[in-house]
């Protein structure tokens, strides 16, 4: 018999694993090419031929003993640790060492090794919706209480007003993620800046350390030449979780890092705490081999052109057909308003023209639904009247 909590996790498993599994029934049904699953957002692009080239070089020229062996430090290879630390100060004008990067089993990794080390129970961690439905389980894995600030579905930008009320001495800890999962939009510098602000001043008032969580896997994917903060700048206690699971199109190779710097409060004990929780979290280490890659690829990022002109292709088809959507300036996923009160009847309203989506109720955020457009330009323009059939449903 499983656990409780287990229980209650199976019972609310992820909606949007769920769209792609039923996906992948369609397509045998009634072939690939006439379904047009927008569940899962799974880089369609390839890699950068440079990763291929990396992964080839590192297998020749490293002792393989060595290459597939344990690292000397739970927190990686120092070598690639200090490029990353390197890599990132040259960007954005930061002061990291070897000391302040963890390497991750991607985001999911990282995210889950850092409320390991922060969170007690009943400690409670503030996110803003949408948001990544994902991070609720993250934070009962260490029985952690969500906090959820409402949306603002009027640009979806943070409610600041609101999150300063519902910061207690209870809160340990804050997550952001821009450019944001499942909207697009990335957070001004004016929202960050106002951001730090109140928790500054909270801190001081009950005499806490609130931590920044920076969920960043889709930095790299930004349009029109947005500008994404770097958060570390705006705020003392603040730690970066990144992916290259976007940036160099590698989800399944689960490879990131955490950044923790010195001025994050107790930062010498916060380090350890992280590299301790990635060896009891089962992890031990990052994979070593994309570790040695990601060295290598540290200035590559994956042609992002692709998925922009997805996005053109597809905000414009949809806004023509009557859709009310908010323009996406990064990561690639389009959260568009569902002409039915109740979303989910509209997803399966969507799904008898073969169309997939997500409910926004995953991420906080009922009466909207999410489309992941990392997919082929074909699918995008293939489903258009399909599109135009299901509008003519809600008319």
């Amino acid at each position: 018999m499983i656990s409780k909590k287990m229980e209650s996790m199976v019972a609310n498993s992820s909606a949007i694993r769920a769209m792609f599994e039923e996906g992948n029934r369609l397509a045998k049904i009634y072939g690939a090419e006439n379904v047009f699953d927008f569940s899962l957002g799974n880089p369609n692009v390839p890699a950068p031929e440079s990763v291929k080239k990396a992964i080839v070089e590192v297998l020749n020229e490293e002792d393989p003993v060595a290459l597939h062996g344990y690292t000397n430090s739970n927190a990686g290879y120092e070598d690639v640790r200090q490029a990353v630390a390197g890599s990132l100060n040259s960007r954005f004008g930061t002061n990291f060492t070897v000391h302040n990067i963890t390497m991750t089993v991607g985001a999911a990794g990282g995210l889950n090794v850092i409320l390991k080390a922060l969170l007690d129970p009943g400690d409670e961690v503030i996110v803003f919706a949408p948001y990544f439905g994902e991070y609720r389980s993250y934070v009962s894995n260490y029985d952690g209480v969500i906090v959820e600030i409402s949306p603002n579905t009027e640009n979806f930008q943070p409610k600041l007003d609101e999150f300063e009320k519902k910061i207690t001495p209870k809160t340990r800890a804050v997550i952001v993620n821009t450019p944001n999962n499942p909207t697009g939009v990335v957070y001004s510098e004016e929202i960050i800046k106002k951001m730090a602000y109140i928790m500054e001043n909270k801190q001081d008032e009950y005499g806490t350390d609130i931590y920044l969580i920076s969920d960043e896997p889709y930095r790299e994917l930004a349009y029109d030449g947005i500008e994404v903060p770097y958060l570390t700048k705006y705020y003392a206690n603040t730690v970066v979780g990144y992916s290259y699971s976007k940036s160099l199109s590698l989800p399944g190779e689960r490879i990131g890092y955490l950044v923790i710097p010195d001025e994050a409060a107790d930062s010498g004990n916060l380090i350890s705490a992280a590299n301790v929780a990635t060896r009891i979290l089962g992890f031990v280490n990052a994979p070593t081999l994309q570790q040695r890659v990601v060295k290598a690829c540290l200035n590559e990022k994956t042609d992002i052109s692709f998925y922009d002109r997805n996005r053109e292709t597809l905000y414009n088809g949809l806004r023509e057909l009557g859709f009310d959507c908010i323009r996406p300036e990064g990561a690639f996923y389009m959260f568009v308003k569902s002409p039915a009160a109740d979303e989910k009847a509209f997803c399966a309203a969507a799904k008898k023209y073969n169309i997939l989506l997500v409910p926004g109720s995953s991420f906080g955020c009922p009466g909207y639904v999410r489309i992941a457009y990392c997919v082929a330009y074909e699918t995008i323009v293939n489903s258009l009247p399909k599109f135009k059939e299901l509008a003519a449903e809600y008319k």
